[in-house]
């Protein structure tokens, strides 16, 4: 190929490489925990991992308010935490990032 072809030719998909911003969150303690009502930051849509629902389905939106109800983590590299969405009856996993606190007081005792 001369290099006139190559820079016609099809964008082939790239991988995307890990970044600065992608640093392991596991070096250090969660940023939320059990119990946190937090609110969502942006829309989630089922990607197909989410049974009983069909792909592109709106599981939340932006706004909507829930509890931490566990903590877990993703490639060894990132927090995820569960949150239950109980007036939408769904727990969508998301990253601290997503999600903002509103009552990080609010399981404790009186």
């Amino acid at each position: 190929m001369t290099e006139t072809e190559t820079e016609t030719a099809a964008p082939y998909r790239r991988e995307r490489a890990r970044n600065a911003e992608d640093a392991n969150e596991l070096v250090g303690p969660p940023v939320l925990e059990q119990g946190f009502k937090v609110k969502a930051l942006r829309d989630v849509r089922n990607d197909g991992t989410y049974p009983g629902r069909p792909v592109g389905d709106f599981l939340i939106r932006e706004g909507d308010v829930g509890y931490v109800i566990s903590i877990g983590t993703y490639l060894q590299m990132h927090y995820i935490y569960a949150v239950d969405f109980y007036e939408k009856r769904v727990v969508v996993g998301m990253r601290a990032r997503e999600l903002e606190v509103i009552d990080s007081h609010c399981n404790d005792p009186q």
